[in-house]
């Protein structure tokens, strides 16, 4: 495995940017894919990864495990994972705190639930399961939130907190997730980072979002266009109180050419060099 300390900021690996990506020998940088793309048994994507993989650290950054869910990860699914994460050796591997299946049923959307105690025992045991299975710890991702929902033993921040104790694993901070969320729900995002588990962060994610057409108000994590002002504000704000971490420029839809998501990188790589090294250590 990579050794994550030595990753600066990354960029979500584009099919069309294989060629770029491989060539491209900007320090720090690395690439980061959802592994449902490439759990395959051979065939060129898988082999492009594996080439990119050569030269720089991967990440897998999983969408499907449905850790929220009320039954345990999909043996197979779990086993696929290995197999690539095998193969590859990623420097990081996450998931996101979501459910997306039902019995036997996949929905295209990463699912809110309460948080409750019976949850915390429920996904506790799933990420356990999980590292167990692939051997390594996995950094568990802060949701984005639409609207309120009932019935809550816990704040998000104590229940990802918990986690943490409980199995060991690791956080991905998304700060665009933040900046929705405390948009859509009324709260205020430079507090919630202020309080984040700052020495559990492995990863942090950037993105950009977009309004809801038929709701000005209401903001949606499209990953569609640059990263917004805020944004970038959260984010050296977080970098100044926990220091330099693994840091990903997420795009998903319109995808610009390679050099633009380079410009990118380059201001959080330059943020990120005015944050002290973390005093953490890999576990698992």
């Amino acid at each position: 495995m990579k050794n994550q300390f030595q990753m600066g900021t990354g960029l979500g690996l584009k099919p069309d940017h294989y060629q770029q990506a491989l060539e491209c020998a900007a320090q720090g940088l690395w690439f980061e894919v959802h592994p449902e793309n490439y759990m395959v048994g051979g065939g060129p994507r898988l082999a492009w990864l594996e080439a990119i993989g050569s030269r720089h650290p991967l990440s897998l950054h999983g969408v499907s495990l449905s850790l929220a869910a009320d039954c345990p990860p999909d043996e197979t699914h779990l086993k696929r994972l290995k197999a690539l994460a095998d193969r590859v050796q990623p420097a990081l591997i996450s998931e996101h705190l979501a459910w997306s299946t039902w019995r036997g049923q996949y929905h295209p959307d990463l699912l809110p639930f309460p948080r409750t105690s019976e949850a915390l025992r429920r996904i506790t045991s799933n990420i356990q399961c999980t590292q167990e299975t692939l051997g390594r710890r996995i950094a568990i991702e802060n949701p984005t939130h639409y609207l309120h929902l009932d019935g809550h033993d816990y704040s998000e921040l104590d229940f990802l907190a918990e986690l943490t104790v409980r199995t060991g694993c690791g956080l991905l901070l998304d700060v665009n997730n933040v900046h929705i969320s405390a948009k859509n729900l009324g709260f205020d995002a430079s507090a919630y980072l202020d309080a984040f588990p700052a020495n559990a962060i492995m990863e942090i994610h950037l993105a950009g979002h977009s309004e809801d057409p038929g709701n000005s108000t209401l903001l949606i994590d499209t990953h569609d266009a640059p990263i917004a002002e805020d944004v970038w504000s959260l984010y050296q704000r977080l970098i100044a109180r926990v220091g330099s971490r693994p840091t990903l420029i997420e795009r998903d839809d319109n995808i610009p050419e390679f050099d633009v998501l380079l410009d990118e990188r380059e201001r959080a790589q330059a943020l990120l060099s005015l944050g002290h090294k973390p005093q953490f250590a890999e576990a698992i």
